[in-house]
């Protein structure tokens, strides 16, 4: 009998014990029902509250993105400045080499008294260095039988008495002009035909 009793005792306690649980159980998941209820009545009470963080989380956007584009501003100028400052050194490096013959052939020049040596090596730096600006896109404006051009040419003087063929056209080139790349760096001085 006493047995039992401890037997009873026993399943009595473990009764207990299972009925706290499931009071627990019970009361926790109520609880989480009501946080969830709670959440969703505070966001459909409260859409201030909701719209105000929306639009701190818009203010730390355009904020980044402000500092970015001023990062990228000043990136672009400091790239543009660089390329002003250091912009011609593509040309200075491909004259050099013109420059080094020159001041060979002024280093042989005064050792030699022959003025056909002297024109030969004139013609050759002269030559080396107009192949040294075509290199960079620079090419002479032809004027040879042309006609006037005012986009091209830049009338220095008119030439009357040449006849109705030769009206309007170049007669002579008095200084040679330039274009780069297809753009006019300096006009051709010519006499035109009147």
């Amino acid at each position: 009998m006493m047995e039992e009793k401890d037997i009873n005792i026993n399943e009595e306690e473990n009764l207990e014990e299972v009925n706290t649980e499931n009071a627990e159980n019970a009361k926790n998941a109520e609880s989480a029902e009501n946080t969830e209820a709670a959440t969703e009545e505070a966001e459909e009470l409260n859409p201030l509250a909701k719209a105000q963080q929306e639009i701190e989380e818009l203010k730390t956007q355009l904020l980044y993105k402000a500092a970015e584009f001023e990062n990228y501003r000043k990136r672009t100028l400091k790239e543009r400045a660089e390329l002003i400052l250091n912009g011609g050194e593509k040309v200075i490096s491909a004259i050099l080499p013109v420059l080094d013959d020159m001041e060979r052939a002024i280093a042989n020049g005064a050792k030699t008294d022959d003025p056909q040596v002297l024109r030969e090596g004139v013609e050759l730096i002269y030559n080396k260095f107009v192949k040294t600006l075509e290199g960079q896109g620079v090419s002479k404006i032809e004027t040879k039988d042309a006609n006037f051009d005012t986009d091209l040419h830049e009338a220095v003087a008119m030439v009357p008495g040449m006849g109705d063929d030769k009206k309007g056209k170049v007669i002579d080139c008095l200084q040679e002009g330039y274009k780069l790349n297809d753009k006019v760096i300096r006009h051709a001085k010519v006499a035109v035909g009147q």
